[in-house]
């Protein structure tokens, strides 16, 4: 049973279609915007690792050096990369738009104020 993975061409997020046999259409629906306006991507193929390999690829102060723990768009881009690494069961579709408005407002706390004292961190 295939799993083909989709981009929509109306919000660009990726949606996967199980069919039951390889040669089988697949009708891909955006389960993000509901689109039916998607074109096929190729797959990402998955290496295991475990989760202290993980752990380590992010500990790792070279992938740090871009960092700027003032900038809201660099911390965004930084938790993106940990999304990435931790895999699907981290990087949810409430984490990618928290990410998302992070990097659009420059905002930590989502509501579009500058509570440049604020210690919610």
């Amino acid at each position: 049973m295939p799993i083909y993975e989709f981009e929509c061409d109306k919000c660009g997020r990726l949606t996967s279609v199980l069919t039951m046999r390889v040669g089988e259409r697949a009708d891909a629906k955006c389960r993000h915007c509901g689109s039916a306006a998607m074109r096929r991507v190729l797959s990402r193929f998955a290496m295991p690792k475990s989760e202290e390999a993980r752990l380590d690829a992010l500990a790792d102060p070279s992938r740090l050096g871009d960092l700027d723990e003032n900038d809201p768009k660099s911390i965004a881009r930084m938790m993106r990369k940990m999304g990435r690494e931790m895999g699907e069961e981290f990087a949810g579709d409430d984490f990618n738009e928290a990410i998302d408005e992070m990097e659009a407002t420059g905002d930590f706390d989502g509501d579009g104020s500058d509570d440049s004292d604020s210690d919610d961190l």
